[in-house]
């Protein structure tokens, strides 16, 4: 078990997914290979791969009126998570479709329905639980409001605060200022140089450098950058940055390995764990979590993580 207390501003959706030979172009229908549905959304991927970890888990989570609905307080209780985390909306529950080609590439489209609703009110609701954690992590499928009340709660108290800008938007200069630790994979790091440098593209090799100082003059102290196979890197304000190679595995799906990755940024630094434990233990978490089909299953508890970390070096 783990004594990290993690507080997840989350969201719900219900994701559909289908696995297909290859992704569809514009125009194509596809014979699918096989098709799941289940609970999902980014926080709550997150939520789950912190508590399968060890770590004590509270959050906030916005849920539609509709049939849907329904799926969330099983799959809660399934995650053993508290279904006092959930806040009930008017409106459409939050759904998403991915397809997965055989190669393991995928894409995915997101409509937040309910969790756009997630609002500074509810985080009022749980400041206790948020000033109680060691790190609040949020992402991208609410609105900056919900998120930068959360953080200004946690950073008050004295807690970590992690960003995972997915789906991505560029965050706001506010809540920039509020975030601890940004974690983005290297679509969104080059989504973010265009924003902060007016469109204008920059090399991954020698551009990343120029991307987390620009990142540091906004707020953050440590940005995290993961590439898939091709491992990640933390870049960090007053240290050389540390590159952290990727787990060897035979990639199924990848639709929930960055949720598991930045879930273990939250939880190792929770820990108390210095940066190099910290981004070993989260790439073992997405190497893992991507060995498998879906999400909600794969997402690793920590005797499988331990065992890879023990078991396995990185390559």
């Amino acid at each position: 078990m783990s004594d990290a207390k993690i507080f997840v501003v989350g969201s719900f959706v219900v994701a559909c997914t289908v696995t297909v030979d290859a992704l569809p172009q514009p125009g194509e229908s596809l014979e699918a290979k096989a098709f799941l549905l289940e609970a999902g959304g980014k926080g709550l991927n997150l939520a789950i791969a912190a508590r399968r970890l060890g770590a004590s888990v509270d959050g906030l989570f916005a849920i539609g009126d509709d049939m849907l609905s329904g799926l969330a307080s099983s799959a809660f209780q399934r995650a053993n998570l508290p279904v006092s985390m959930l806040r009930h909306k008017a409106g459409p529950t939050g759904g998403g479709v991915g397809f997965i080609a055989s190669n393991g590439e995928t894409c995915l489209a997101v409509a937040p329905g309910a969790n756009g609703a997630l609002c500074a009110t509810d985080v009022h609701t749980a400041s206790a639980a948020i000033a109680a954690a060691h790190s609040c992590l949020a992402q991208f499928e609410v609105a900056d409001e919900p998120i930068a009340e959360a953080f200004a709660i946690a950073r008050r108290a004295g807690g970590l605060t992690v960003l995972n800008p997915s789906p991505f938007r560029r965050p706001s200069d506010a809540v920039l200022a509020l975030t601890s630790v940004l974690c983005v994979n290297t679509p969104e790091a080059e989504g973010l140089a265009r924003a902060l440098f007016g469109g204008r593209a920059i090399a991954a090799s020698d551009g990343f450098r120029e991307l987390a100082a620009a990142v540091f003059a906004l707020g953050p102290e440590a940005l995290v950058i993961t590439s898939g196979r091709s491992g990640a890197t933390v870049w960090r304000r007053d240290a050389e940055p540390h590159f952290q190679p990727a787990f060897l595995i035979d990639a199924v799906d990848t639709l929930g390995a960055g949720d598991a990755f930045a879930a273990g940024v939250a939880v190792g630094l929770a820990e108390g764990r210095a940066w190099p434990e910290v981004m070993r233990l989260a790439a073992a978490c997405g190497a893992l979590t991507a060995a498998r089909a879906g999400t909600f299953d794969a997402l690793p508890p920590r005797e499988a993580v331990d065992a890879m970390l023990s078991k396995t070096a990185p390559a």
